[in-house]
């Protein structure tokens, strides 16, 4: 079967996350939060995840005063995701009956 399955994108928000950063260049956490309707906790745990696994990188900056925190998806991210779409893809066309 072409494409690969990876665990990194089994759960939802990680798969939306991936989703989001295919289509934009960088997104930031308040966005992703509102977006996603996930806690604060819960969202970090999830882009922590992707970045341990080299998916997406964090850039930290200052608006202003306040904190800022972007996401970006690497290449590396890229071409993953794009395999376990390819992989999703011919599971279902393998299913058609």
């Amino acid at each position: 079967m072409k494409g690969n399955y990876d665990k990194a994108f089994e759960n939802v928000v990680r798969l939306r996350i991936m989703s989001i950063l295919m289509v934009n260049e960088q997104f930031d956490f308040n966005s992703f939060k509102e977006l996603l309707d996930v806690t604060d906790g819960n969202l970090a745990s999830h882009l922590r995840n992707l970045e341990n696994q080299g998916y997406i990188q964090v850039e930290k900056s200052f608006v202003g005063r306040k904190p800022q925190t972007n996401y970006s998806s690497t290449q590396e991210g890229k071409s993953a995701f794009q395999r376990h779409l390819e992989f999703l893809e011919n599971l279902i066309k393998e299913n058609k009956t």
